[in-house]
This record gives C-alpha cells, sequence and structure tokens, in this order.
C-alpha cells in the first residue's frame, strides 16, 4: 500500500463518519506549499464523545493498529493517537485531540475544504496562514521548511500577513517569522 492510498483511505471513512477532523503535517503543508517524503498522516481530530476520535479509531482498525497508551506529545501541547498501517510497508498514523488552546480552536474554526491532488480528493484542511502559524511555532527544521515554502508557493502577498503576526507575536515566533520573510528571494 502507498501512503497516498492510506491516506485517501482515513480521509474518506472519517468523512464517512462525520467526524470533525483536519489534516496536519506534511500533507497539509504540501497542499500549499512544496509537497515532500512523509511516512505518516496527521490528523487533528474532534474529542466529542459521540463522534471524535475513538468513533475514528474504531472505524479505521481494518487497516490501523493503534496502540492502547495515550501519548503526550511535546512539539504541539496535546494527546495524540499512534497508529501502524497493517499492510506493509508500515506507515505511522498520529490522530491529534482537539484541545483548549487558543491557537488551535481558531485553526480548527477556520478550516476548509480543499483538493488535493496528490490524494485527488477534497479534505479538510487548515489555512494556509495556518500552517505557517503552526509551523513556526513547532520550530524544528523540517516546520520552519514547510513555513518558508508555504509562504513562498502563495505569496505574501496573498496572505493574510497581520493574522499571522499577531499569532506569532502571542506564541514568541515573531522573530522567527521576521527571519522566513526575509530568506525568501526577491522575484
Amino acid at each position: 500500500m502507498k501512503i497516498v492510498e492510506l491516506a485517501a483511505r482515513i480521509f474518506e471513512t472519517a468523512e464517512r463518519i462525520q467526524v470533525e477532523h483536519m489534516a496536519v503535517g506534511a500533507i497539509a503543508a504540501g497542499a500549499y506549499g512544496i509537497p515532500r517524503a512523509t511516512k505518516d498522516v496527521d490528523l487533528l481530530v474532534s474529542v466529542d464523545p459521540g463522534k471524535g476520535i475513538h468513533t475514528l479509531m474504531g472505524a479505521l482498525d481494518e487497516w490501523i493498529s493503534f496502540d492502547g497508551q495515550t501519548q503526550f506529545d511535546t512539539i504541539t501541547w496535546g494527546r495524540r493517537h499512534v497508529g501502524v498501517s497493517k499492510e506493509p510497508p508500515p506507515y505511522k498514523v498520529e490522530l491529534f485531540e482537539m484541545f483548549d488552546d487558543p491557537f488551535v480552536r481558531s485553526e480548527f474554526s477556520r478550516r476548509v475544504q480543499k483538493f488535493v491532488p496528490l490524494l485527488s480528493r477534497s479534505i479538510w484542511l487548515p489555512t494556509a496562514e495556518d500552517v505557517i502559524v503552526q509551523k513556526l511555532r513547532w520550530g524544528r527544521t523540517k516546520d520552519l521548511d514547510d513555513a518558508r515554502d508555504v509562504t513562498a508557493v502563495q505569496g505574501p502577498e496573498t496572505l493574510d500577513t497581520g493574522y499571522i503576526e499577531r499569532w506569532c507575536t502571542e506564541h514568541g515566533t515573531a522573530e522567527r517569522w521576521t527571519s522566513l520573510l526575509e530568506s525568501l528571494p526577491s522575484l
């Protein structure tokens, strides 16, 4: 199985059972920037008891084995459920629980459906601005590269830079945003 096939199954299942979700990580960044190879599928998922993360995990049981232990993620500051695809090669699936963080709540409320050519389907995604803010917040090298790529591909002039600057100021990542803008080649 290919990662895009697994991702399509996950998104189709979440839509079919009506669990609120959105792609995060490399899939979200690649939808707005430059796609990069990944061996995992990351989703931020509602924790609604009726139609939330546990409902989705049960519906994905045919393709994914989830670890019974919930993990605390030190980068996102949230809880996540990690699974591995049952068909080879093994791909990791991370379902991040929606949590009470002002930015995460804002990001989730602003999500949009967008056609992703790599998956040949529309999926729920954060906005381009929210991908940039989140990637700057996480601050790992690959996240900063993703934030730069999304900004470059979308073009700073098309982005709501006031929104980005407001969250970067709140997160203490304004210097990262400034450095990113300064690193973009002039056209």
